[in-house]
């Protein structure tokens, strides 16, 4: 392709809603990505047999989940009934598979009824193959676990109950 050829193309491209384009001739490949109105397009000239490689970023450990403070305002259940303002939320601090205990055949970190500490591991969920330990933001007694062993589970869901 003519370089005349290739400005054309950006200036086009430039004047459309089109982000992302990409042309193959031979052995060459030409990609332009325009990410914002506002600014030029990138023009990037690999060989067709260039392999992309993943960028593999490294992710922070998870230390404790955030714990909800519950209030009368935000305890309502749907049926309408009473909620006890004593109870403490531990949630999801991310989108995974919720793990119960460290292994298959492990007992499980904690069970409806077990007293936990401030701190304590209560569970596990694993995203993108790092296992992230849960940990209890508060004292007090197990009084419902809401996810079961292998659950996927959504940033700010609720795993755990506390009282």
């Amino acid at each position: 392709m003519e370089f005349n050829q290739i400005i054309e193309l950006i200036k086009t491209i430039s004047d459309s809603k089109v982000t992302s384009f990409t042309l193959e001739e031979g052995d060459k490949k030409l990609t332009i990505k325009a990410g914002d109105n506002n600014k030029q397009p990138q023009i990037v000239q690999v060989p067709a047999t260039t392999v992309a490689t993943p960028m593999i970023q490294p992710v922070a450990p998870v230390v404790a989940a955030p714990v909800a403070e519950v209030t009368p305002a935000t305890t309502a259940d749907a049926a309408g009934g009473a909620v006890d303002e004593n109870v403490k939320t531990i949630t999801s601090p991310l989108v995974g598979t919720f793990y119960s205990a460290s292994s298959p055949d492990a007992e499980p970190f904690v069970r409806v009824g077990d007293t936990v500490k401030k701190g304590q591991v209560v569970g596990i969920v694993e995203a993108m193959k790092l296992m992230n330990e849960i940990e209890s933001e508060h004292d007090g007694v197990i009084t419902e676990i809401i996810v079961n062993n292998g659950d996927m589970v959504e940033y700010g869901q609720v795993l755990i109950k506390v009282k």
